[in-house]
């Protein structure tokens, strides 16, 4: 059974080669899942994200083309005061999502979803992200390092925007973008470990 991880998340790729545990029988390959990620209106941020992962998943299978295979689908956002904050726009919305972040509690969902074409499974975690106050001085400076640009709510807890995380309830990896308990927990269950 081939194992497909359908995103190009450098930080996805990583976290699943993780859960090998250095197993050289621990392989996967990778490929790109291009879907429609427009929000649908009445859609609550629990259902949008759940509803991306499954269709990363669904789309990945498709691509992959070959029999016998479990695709994995991954989709992390960042949530504050019901809003959802997607990757930004510009550097105007990211300082806007920065200032937004600062010294307040939010939460990042990443929902994960695994299929073969049979049956589909997903789960979904919700980590609480507390930030430390930040001047506008901090969050020009983090701009111009270019790391929010493509990162949902503007931030990289693995990277240089974790100096900014005052502490977190719940899954660091699934802030980083694959919660690793819950991964391992689907892929067992479709006997793709």
């Amino acid at each position: 059974m081939a194992l497909v991880l359908a995103s190009a998340s450098p930080r996805r790729k990583e976290l699943l080669a993780q859960l090998g545990m250095a197993d050289e029988q621990f392989k996967f390959d990778i490929l790109a899942a291009d879907i429609d990620e427009t929000h649908i209106d009445g859609e609550t941020a629990r259902m949008f994200v759940e509803r991306l992962a499954i269709e990363k998943a669904q789309a990945g299978l498709a691509l992959y083309a070959k029999p016998d295979a479990v695709v994995l689908g991954s989709d992390t956002i960042v949530v504050l005061d019901e809003q959802i904050l997607g990757k930004p726009k510009d550097e105007a919305d990211a300082k806007s999502m920065l200032e937004q972040l600062s010294g307040r509690q939010h939460s990042v969902m990443t929902a994960v979803a695994v299929t073969d074409g049979t049956q589909t499974l997903s789960t979904l975690v919700e980590t609480k992200v507390q930030f430390c106050g930040l001047t506008e001085q901090d969050i020009l400076a983090y701009i111009a390092t270019g790391e929010p640009m493509d990162k949902a709510g503007g931030y990289g807890i693995q990277g240089l925007g974790g100096c900014f995380v005052q502490g977190i309830e719940g899954s660091y990896s699934a802030v980083v973008g694959l919660p690793l308990v819950e991964t391992r927990a689907l892929l067992i269950q479709m006997q793709a470990v």
